[in-house]
């Protein structure tokens, strides 16, 4: 699955950002990037995604 958030991420950023954090305000930021420019939304999508999965990997007891 995290593959694929990172791919969709890349190719469709609002997708992949609502996938991995759900609706709030870093989706809406993702998509405000988006609209401005393909390029700044997938760094912003692949950057919250990358977070979260290392948020994810520091809480003990997760995998």
């Amino acid at each position: 699955m995290k593959l694929v958030r990172f791919l969709l991420g890349l190719v469709v950023p609002p997708l992949g950002v609502f996938l991995t954090v759900g609706v709030g305000p870093t989706l809406i930021i993702n998509v405000v990037l988006t609209l401005l420019g393909w390029l700044p939304g997938s760094i912003h999508a692949v950057w919250v995604i990358a977070k979260h999965e290392e948020q994810l990997d520091r809480q003990p007891g997760t995998y």
